[in-house]
């Protein structure tokens, strides 16, 4: 039963079971219309899969602007026939084919919906100039009625949020920036730390996590709207929206500082003069952070638990860093400006991940 249920919360799951309801009484309600109509009833079905989307804001889009897109490549292909009778079939079917295309680009109103303008031209000119007002009332009609059953369903059947996509993204990203911290600050304790270009293409995995996260968030924001489920997990998804923004930034922050350690290499550049321990001083304040990353909530609001002590040894770790700073000789003024910037870069990543001390030791 677990399997089933954690099948069924996956988006695509969730989708098909949507798809197949929709097209299977999109079909059956089509077969209830008038003969003329009912002898068509295929393409309600086809209408009922346009408008199952991910969201139910995307459902009632897709709907309209793919019923929008057929309509208008109907009337450009009757326009077209009508004007060229004179001309060879072939030299109008590449007429109406590039004015299709044409209009198509008008993304702000069809958007992913476009092509439907050159298909549904195409598909007018081939089986509907004899009669093109009755085929355009059988198929846009009966394709109306199935995006709206589509969009009915989408509404009622389990309406998604997409929280469980966002969810593992978010997670992913998070592990992901930790390792990162985690790598740089092991490279460091063994003095190999990578060139520019080796760690820009470690960084490449991390963005594309970045980006599918960013990508997952504005997806929980689109399916809140006319959800009736939103209210009930309003609290899920602000979590979602506060992680994903969260990380969002720090990553900003992260990328730079380990992009100064890497080109600058401070911990090389005679600013401490005890045993090169700059790197290790780094790697600690770095082992810290993500640390910190890795538990982004309290178990409890009444005792200490990992997050305190995540937080207090990545606290304990950026005083150590500043100190060394402060207490740095300045040998080399710009190892001196870049380690500085690491610094600082550690403490506006803890204050942007709300890391601070709830249970102060008594004095």
């Amino acid at each position: 039963m677990g399997w089933v249920i954690g099948r069924l919360q996956q988006p695509w799951v969730q989708r098909a079971v949507r798809a197949a309801l929709a097209a299977g009484l999109s079909w059956q309600v089509a077969l209830l219309l008038p003969p003329s109509l009912s002898e068509y009833a295929y393409y309600a079905p086809l209408g009922a899969v346009i408008a199952v989307s991910p969201t139910i804001a995307d459902s009632a889009s897709a709907a309209w602007r793919s019923l929008t897109a057929i309509l208008v490549g109907f009337a450009l292909a009757v326009v077209v026939y009508e004007v060229t009778r004179a001309v060879p079939n072939a030299l109008t079917i590449a007429l109406i084919v590039a004015l299709a295309i044409v209009v198509e680009q008008w993304r702000s109103l069809f958007r992913e919906q476009a092509s439907w303008v050159s298909f549904a031209a195409v598909l007018m000119l081939t089986v509907g100039t004899a009669d093109p007002t009755e085929y355009a009332v059988r198929y846009a009609g009966l394709t109306l009625l199935g995006a709206a059953i589509g969009v009915l369903v989408t509404s009622l059947l389990f309406p998604p949020l997409q929280l469980t996509t966002a969810v593992e993204r978010v997670a992913r990203t998070r592990a992901l920036l930790a390792e990162h911290l985690e790598t740089i600050a092991a490279a460091l304790r063994n003095g190999q730390v990578p060139g520019p270009g080796e760690w820009e293409a470690r960084g490449d995995e991390l963005d594309r996590a970045l980006d599918r996260m960013r990508s997952a968030e504005a997806q929980v924001e689109r399916a809140r709207r006319a959800n009736p489920r939103a209210r009930r997990w309003q609290g899920t998804a602000a979590s979602i929206r506060e992680q994903s923004r969260a990380l969002d930034r720090v990553a900003v922050l992260i990328d730079d500082l380990t992009t100064l350690v890497v080109e600058f290499q401070p911990h090389r550049r005679g600013l401490d003069r005890v045993d090169d321990g700059t790197g290790w001083v780094v790697a600690d304040a770095l082992d810290g952070l993500a640390g910190v990353v890795r538990l982004p909530y309290h178990d409890t609001d009444t005792e200490p638990d990992q997050r305190d002590a995540a937080v207090a040894t990545a606290l304990a770790a950026a005083s150590r860093l500043t100190s060394l700073v402060r207490a740095s000789e300045i040998g080399d003024d710009e190892g001196f400006f870049a380690l500085s910037a690491v610094t600082i870069g550690m403490h506006r990543s803890l204050q942007t991940l709300e890391a601070h001390v709830r249970f102060p030791t008594p004095a």
